[in-house]
């Protein structure tokens, strides 16, 4: 693991001088402008006098700064407004004057209300990328639903892919699954679009909303025979759903195997001493192992199962079969891969102690990421912000006053 300080002098990623408005909550919103900020970009998170609903979410040493609050927001500077006021919607508006983006993920009819719609925003700013994220495209009939990553699950047919292939009850996967692969299509989508406006003068609203995202990733697989039209056979991808698609069990333990094209299926054989299997009907060629994918993975369940997990690997990394132990996510914290490449941080936060943290994704030989700074405490930089707003001090006292922001000292 690596050990690094934040909050230090900003280190130039490549998205540096790209400043975005974040409106955004909970998971979706936050997670996508975490990605920017990690490759530098200046996120202004702006929340509520009682802070992003994440803030609650334990474990924590703190009141107000849970560990998915913290995993989702590094990199960003926090100011309390309250937008339901005038006067906080008035120091929204001045903040979105600098900013290349807006993001939100509530109905645009409810930013409408607040007064902060396209409209409004774009009259102060009319470069400004406006972007909202939410459950249903403003189009159709599900437009307003409720959307939330469970839901968003169940409603693209994952838990009944999960059902289907299984065999057992439906199940949604265990993680926010929905709302990080959106999450990224929103931090591409914007990036996108600034890049638009900065090349042409123009900003535009951009919706991405959850359900399309999800369909978009869930039919990109599995959409099969209904590809064609008429239909050439059912929706689903056969080897996905192959009911022993899934780690196999060892003598002692469980494997993760792929034995995935030709070469791979003759070393396979050779190394169980059945050389003779690779002219076999079922097994010869990738078409032929497709049309009889659940054969294929039940004849293979049925030879690793004869051995212990330890026994098979060695033998298989000589074959050049691709394999893995099964992970636990304590193993993954300890992978010494993640280790070697630093990408497991530890770092000391001013409020909340030693943490540990995945660090930035990827690498930038001339224009590097880095933990600059550490997940702000509400409203840490409620002041510093609206001062580059260009509120003066006693405009900001009387913020302060009113109730309209705070900073977490009162």
């Amino acid at each position: 693991m690596t050990d690094t300080t934040a909050d230090r002098a900003p280190a130039a990623g490549p998205l540096a001088g790209v400043r975005i408005l974040d409106l955004s909550s909970v998971v979706m919103g936050p997670y996508a402008t975490q990605v920017l900020a990690d490759l530098g970009a200046d996120v202004i998170k702006v929340e509520s006098p009682a802070g992003d609903n994440m803030r609650a979410v334990g474990p924590m040493r703190n009141p107000g700064m849970g560990h998915l609050y913290l995993h989702l927001n590094r990199n960003k500077r926090s100011v309390v407004l309250d937008l339901k006021t005038p006067e906080g919607r008035e120091a929204c508006l001045r903040l979105a004057e600098s900013c290349d983006a807006l993001l939100y993920n509530i109905r645009p009819q409810a930013m409408a209300r607040l007064g902060l719609s396209y409209e409004a925003v774009a009259a102060r700013n009319p470069r400004i990328v406006y972007l909202g994220a939410y459950g249903f495209g403003e189009a159709g009939p599900y437009a307003g639903r409720p959307a939330y990553d469970d839901l968003i699950q169940g409603q693209t047919g994952i838990a009944a892919l999960s059902a289907q292939q299984s065999g057992d009850v439906p199940r949604y996967a265990p993680l926010t699954l929905a709302d990080r692969a959106v999450g990224l299509h929103v931090g591409i989508a914007l990036v996108s679009a600034v890049l638009h406006a900065r090349g042409s003068g123009q900003g535009q609203q951009v919706e991405i909303p959850m359900f399309e995202g999800m369909a978009h990733l869930v039919l990109g697989d599995h959409l099969g025979g209904a590809t064609f039209e008429p239909p050439l056979g059912p929706t689903g991808y056969a080897r996905l759903l192959a009911p022993h698609r899934r780690p196999y069990a060892t003598a002692d333990g469980y494997l993760c195997l792929l034995i995935y094209n030709d070469k791979h299926w003759r070393h396979f054989f050779d190394l169980i001493g059945r050389p003779e299997l690779a002219q076999d009907p079922r097994f010869c060629t990738h078409g032929a192992r497709a049309a009889h994918i659940g054969e294929v993975y039940a004849f293979v369940a049925d030879v690793i199962r004869t051995r212990p997990t330890a026994n098979w690997l060695p033998d298989l990394a000589r074959a050049d079969i691709p394999a893995s132990q099964l992970y636990t996510v304590d193993d993954l914290v300890q992978d010494e891969h993640l280790a070697a490449t630093g990408f497991v941080q530890t770092m000391d936060h001013p409020t909340e102690g030693r943490l540990r943290t995945p660090a930035p994704l990827g690498r930038y030989d001339g224009t590097p990421t880095a933990i600059r700074r550490h997940a702000p405490t509400l409203g840490q930089h409620s002041r510093e912000v609206l001062a580059e707003a260009g509120y003066d001090a006693a405009g900001i006292d009387a913020l302060f006053a009113n109730r309209i922001t705070r900073d977490g000292t009162d």
